[in-house]
């Protein structure tokens, strides 16, 4: 579990998209074929603004798990926690891996402290699990953290998402003592972190 993209749910974000409004800049990507053109990709990881509508099937995925597994108060927080700004460059980016042009998985980083980005939202669609691509998406994500120049990355989740725990604990990542927070019903999540070389 952790905190979200949105400022009031998947909902607001495909109004902010839509609406006309600035667009944040489009982050600066490293040399490597990573392209941050909506539409020009159909395969591959792809940088976008979280305006793109390529984005909609994480958040409203996402969402509909958070809900499923934490009921709709604690989904709804988390959808709403952090806003959209907070995952666009320089200090952060939204991430989404694309098969023939359709969204299969994702995740995002936001600033935690100067030398700590803190990882979100890292999702597979259901159809697509058991293939690796939250791993592919987490490395990905590793990666271009350490690229805006962060050192570690922090991340929670919930308690009821223990194959994201054994994800992360698999990839590397330690489980930070004392770090639980906790919600009605015995609900709870809990940091892990990351030294990245």
């Amino acid at each position: 579990m952790g905190p979200a993209l949105g400022g009031t749910g998947p909902h607001e974000l495909r109004a902010q998209g839509a609406g006309g409004g600035p667009r944040p800049p489009r982050p600066r990507l490293p040399p490597d074929g990573v392209s941050a053109v909506p539409g020009a990709e159909r395969d591959g990881f792809v940088v976008v603004p979280p305006g793109d509508p390529r984005t909609q099937p994480l958040l409203e995925g996402l969402h509909h798990e958070y809900v499923e597994r934490y009921g709709p108060e604690i989904g709804a927080e988390e959808m709403a926690e952090h806003p959209v700004d907070d995952f666009t460059a320089p200090a952060g980016a939204l991430l989404l891996l694309l098969e023939g042009g359709t969204t299969v998985g994702g995740g995002a980083f936001r600033r935690h402290d100067d030398a700590t980005a803190e990882l979100k939202r890292v999702w597979t669609a259901p159809a697509h699990r058991r293939r690796g691509i939250s791993r592919r998406v987490l490395a990905e994500l590793e990666r271009l953290a350490a690229a805006a120049g962060y050192r570690r990355i922090h991340l929670t989740t919930g308690s009821r998402q223990p194959e994201a725990a054994a994800l992360y604990r698999s990839s590397g990542y330690v489980l930070l003592p004392g770090t639980a927070r906790v919600y009605p019903g015995g609900v709870y999540d809990v940091g892990f972190e990351k030294h990245l070389r």
